[in-house]
């Protein structure tokens, strides 16, 4: 098993999260998305992720080996094979709303600040330092405020309750690159309460950019 990422990639922060949740070992491979234009971008990393994206889960090897792409794909992927830490509740009507705090971050917050939209704006569109900024915090804000909401009803220790899931997992990266980018977060009391709890997790400890392979 061979995880592609990045370093500071919060999708491929999710992922190594879950790997460590749940005791698995997987290869690092860092492609850099900065060095000359993003190694993302190359024809080989093309043709093993069309998307251009990390992370990507590279399982098996030869003809045989399957790529798996986006972050939370992967991470269920991961709850289904290796079921010991599940990272979704048991029932029906739990799996759903951990899956909607964790899609509340991935698909409303984190793609409108990924890199690829940051380097829109300021290499296509001109938008400068300043601006950029105010548009990275409009939409974590946006996306925080409502999410502070659901772990006033749902959260204990974590995000849903007392036991870890894949919401927190997502929760996490967030935290780190809102901070990276100087997001107040004093309005999200829950939010700051879970990370902290999660932070004192090893395998959220061990996940953090800083102490990747490829980090700089």
């Amino acid at each position: 098993m061979k995880l592609y990422g990045y370093w500071r990639s919060s999708a491929a922060y999710r992922v190594r999260i879950a790997l460590n949740l749940k005791g698995i070992s997987a290869e690092q491979q860092s492609v850099h998305l900065l060095r000359d234009g993003g190694e993302q971008h190359n024809a080989a990393y093309r043709a093993l992720n069309p998307q251009e994206l990390v992370p990507t889960l590279l399982l098996g090897e030869g003809p045989e080996a399957a790529a798996l792409s986006q972050s939370l794909a992967i991470i269920e992927y991961l709850d289904e094979c290796y079921p010991q830490s599940p990272l979704l509740p048991a029932s029906a009507l739990a799996r759903a709303q951990v899956r909607a705090m964790a899609l509340s971050i991935a698909c409303d917050i984190h793609p409108l600040n990924n890199l690829r939209v940051l380097q829109y704006l300021t290499q296509t569109l001109g938008v400068d330092e300043t601006a950029k900024n105010a548009w990275y915090q409009h939409w974590v804000t946006s996306g925080f405020a409502p999410l502070e909401t659901l772990l006033t009803r749902h959260s204990g220790q974590y995000c849903f309750g007392d036991t870890v899931t894949m919401a927190d997992v997502c929760l996490v990266p967030q935290v780190y690159n809102a901070q990276r980018f100087n997001v107040d977060l004093t309005p999200y009391p829950n939010i700051l309460r879970v990370w902290q709890a999660c932070q004192q997790l090893p395998p959220f400890a061990l996940a953090v950019p800083e102490l990747q392979p490829d980090a700089q």
